[in-house]
């Protein structure tokens, strides 16, 4: 290679010296030097827990410690458990009806979208109060509200005329109420990272579709929605695996031990992650407890799979 000088003189180009594999080597090792304290804490704090409570998934505890290897047995039993399979199906009914946070908290962002409303502020706070609020609070408060006896939901209803249930304990309703506390409490989380996406949107989009005749509707469905597919994915993922997880509502609302198990709606109301609560500290069945939480990462795993599996036919990127 050859360089031309301001006077005219061609000479060469100095060769570029191709780095040695030490270099290389060293490079290596500073990069994963920066990155050993992040890899350690994963280690130690996640991946040890879980090849440790696989581990555990295939013994059986004493009462006073110690445990045995049992094989299989453990997932044998999970397999014809009616309890775990009553616990599923609540816990997938969940986590479909959950979804409805989604398309909720998109229409609420569009709205929060629009241009010239008052008060965005005042409503973004207030949609995003109940994430940055602890869940026995909320739960605590809901199930005042869901009371049958002096509730407000059902005072509210009374004076329709209406004899409102007993919320949590009715078979009936139980299981949908907690729903809807659910969809109310991540609706904020989910609203803040759709209009955050939105406000990405190019306004040229906009403007151009404006000229072409589109009225706000068109724009929303034409250019707002598959723009907004990519955020939506992640919501969807995230809402997925927080769901399959559920807990602390069920476990403020409808109780837990005896005192639960003696409210007629118990088998709609518990979850997996309850299951294995119960299993792991109260009857201190912890070999089959760890057996329900590697199903339950199982269940998450695959979940999450298919879902980007089926990503590619609706999500737009660009």
């Amino acid at each position: 290679m050859t360089l031309t000088t301001r006077r005219g003189v061609t000479k060469a180009a100095p060769a570029r010296r191709r780095p040695r594999r030490g270099d290389r080597v060293v490079e290596a090792l500073w990069g994963y030097a920066f990155i050993a304290p992040i890899g350690l804490g994963l280690a130690v704090f996640y991946l040890w827990p879980v090849l440790q409570t696989a581990y555990f998934s295939f013994t059986e505890w004493g009462a006073f410690g110690g445990h045995t290897w049992t094989g299989l047995d453990n997932y044998l039993r999970l397999a014809v458990d009616p309890e775990m399979g009553q616990a599923l199906v609540n816990t997938l009914t969940y986590t479909v009806l959950g979804l409805l946070a989604i398309p909720l908290a998109i229409v609420f962002a569009a709205l929060l979208n629009t241009k010239g409303l008052r008060g965005v502020g005042v409503y973004r706070t207030m949609f995003f109060l109940p994430v940055v609020t602890m869940p026995v609070a909320i739960a605590m408060v809901w199930r005042w509200l869901y009371n049958g006896d002096y509730g407000l939901v059902n005072q509210v209803l009374s004076l329709a005329g209406i004899d409102g249930p007993n919320w949590i304990a009715d078979p009936a309703t139980a299981l949908y109420a907690l729903v809807v506390v659910g969809i109310w409490s991540s609706i904020g989380y989910n609203l803040i990272i759709f209009l955050a996406g939105m406000q990405a949107i190019p306004k040229e989009y906009y403007e151009a579709a404006a000229i072409d005749g589109a009225g706000p509707v068109r724009q929303f469905f034409k250019i707002t929605l598959p723009l907004l597919s990519p955020t939506a994915f992640f919501v969807s993922v995230v809402s997925v695996i927080g769901s399959l997880q559920l807990f602390d509502l069920v476990y403020v609302m409808g109780g837990s031990g005896s005192s639960a198990r003696s409210n007629p709606a118990f088998p709609r109301l518990e979850t997996v992650v309850q299951l294995f609560y119960e299993r792991a500290f109260v009857t201190n069945d912890r070999g089959y407890a760890a057996a329900i939480v590697m199903a339950l990462l199982a269940l998450i795993i695959a979940l999450t799979a298919v879902q980007f599996r089926l990503q590619r036919r609706w999500v737009h990127y660009g």
